[in-house]
């Protein structure tokens, strides 16, 4: 996985740590292979983009790398708790181009989350620079911590 510098407070391989877990903001990461092959482009194989998880204060971090992908060819869906990232690779598709070799070559990346009660769905935002998808997760003002303030009495 790259680790852009345009990606800042991404964590390195050291804090490397599977994304989806029961207990965190993302409660199953549904693999791709399972997913139904609507709007699936022929020829071009599925790919679940890697990922990485962040955890700040304003709430979780998702980084997937996407190289390749133009911003209209990716769309970030929410559909009840399930948040689905769709996007396709267009190598060598412009009028004006020839391709010489084509060792990777266009694919569809397919990924799928179930949201846990943790995060605010309303006010998930995605960004996509230098390949790298950021979804930005806040947390639901429930599911922030807090300190009560104890009174002497």
């Amino acid at each position: 996985m790259s680790h852009d510098q345009d990606a800042p407070d991404r964590p390195g391989p050291a804090h490397a740590a599977h994304p989806c877990r029961p207990e965190g903001p993302l409660r199953s990461c549904k693999p791709s292979a399972s997913q139904p092959a609507t709007g699936r482009q022929a020829g071009r194989p599925r790919v679940r983009p890697a990922a990485d998880l962040v955890e700040r204060e304003e709430g979780f971090f998702l980084y997937l790398d996407m190289p390749g992908v133009a911003r209209e060819d990716l769309a970030v869906d929410i559909e009840g708790d399930e948040m689905i990232i769709s996007a396709v690779t267009r190598i060598g598709s412009g009028s004006n181009e020839r391709v010489h070799a084509l060792e990777f070559g266009d694919v569809e990346y397919h990924a799928a989350f179930a949201l846990s009660d943790m995060v605010d769905a309303e006010r998930i935002t995605a960004q996509l620079a230098n390949g790298v998808l950021v979804v930005e997760m806040p947390r639901r003002e429930a599911a922030r911590p807090r300190r009560i303030r104890v009174e002497v009495g």
